[in-house]
């Protein structure tokens, strides 16, 4: 199972990649695992040397009770101190942004991949357009 953010590769370059974890209920862990899952408008910020991703729409868990949890609240990753400060570095002094690109399940505990990325122009999502529209005539045409 592994969502993936398309919207962040038309969006933005993607200049590094980094894997962290994600810290969940019970009731969300249940719907991530079932695939209920929305990262394309969410963004990661950065508060008091902790590190959120905020916007993540899980679903809620069917079976689940009152204790139900919050579609979009706030979710805290997991990485290491000198992780967050190499990352809080580098979006201070570039015009860098932190986007999650992929969430899977890793050993039965849900991952999170996070991309430190640039932002596009409207010309650079043209040009990818282009391509795309290149290659699929070059397709129809082989067949």
């Amino acid at each position: 199972m592994e969502i993936k953010n398309k919207k962040a590769y038309f969006d933005y370059f993607v200049e590094d990649e980094i894997e962290g974890g994600i810290v969940l209920t019970g009731t969300e862990i249940k719907s991530v695992r079932k695939g209920s899952v929305n990262i394309k408008d969410s963004y990661i910020r950065i508060k008091n040397n902790e590190i959120f991703i905020i916007n993540m729409y899980i679903a809620k868990y069917e079976r689940g009770t009152y204790f139900n949890h919050d579609e979009y609240r706030e979710r805290k990753l997991l990485l290491h101190k000198k992780e967050i400060k190499k990352l809080h570095d580098q979006i201070s002094q570039d015009s860098f942004t932190l986007i999650p690109l992929k969430i899977y399940l890793k050993n039965n505990k849900a991952k999170i991949s996070i991309g430190i990325c640039k932002g596009k122009k409207t010309f650079d999502k043209r040009q990818e357009i282009k391509k795309r529209d290149m290659l699929k005539s070059s397709y129809q045409h082989i067949s």
